[in-house]
């Protein structure tokens, strides 16, 4: 049996960042927000995440970013949804 992750850390990242010269991509990041689990599936079919304005779609077996709304519109061109390695606060 498997457990939905109540919260992930959602990072956005511009995607011309190549070389963080050894900084953590959370050092790269325009903007984070933790998200929590809302108990439902969004129209990717993955769980709902939602908080500070983001609301997503994420795979938590994979942790990827199925879908995404940043303060209700779709992200911008040259941004990239990440979850964050380090544990949400």
């Amino acid at each position: 049996m498997s457990t939905v992750r109540r919260r992930f850390e959602i990072l956005l990242v511009p995607e011309h960042v190549e070389d963080r010269g050894g900084a953590a991509v959370e050092d790269s990041a325009v903007r984070s927000a933790v998200v929590e689990a809302t108990g439902e599936n969004g129209a990717s079919g993955y769980p709902r995440y939602a908080g500070h304005g983001i609301v997503a779609d994420i795979d938590p077996a994979t942790r990827t970013v199925e879908a995404l709304l940043v303060d209700g519109y779709e992200l911008d061109y040259g941004l990239t949804a990440l979850v964050s390695d380090r544990a949400p606060r």
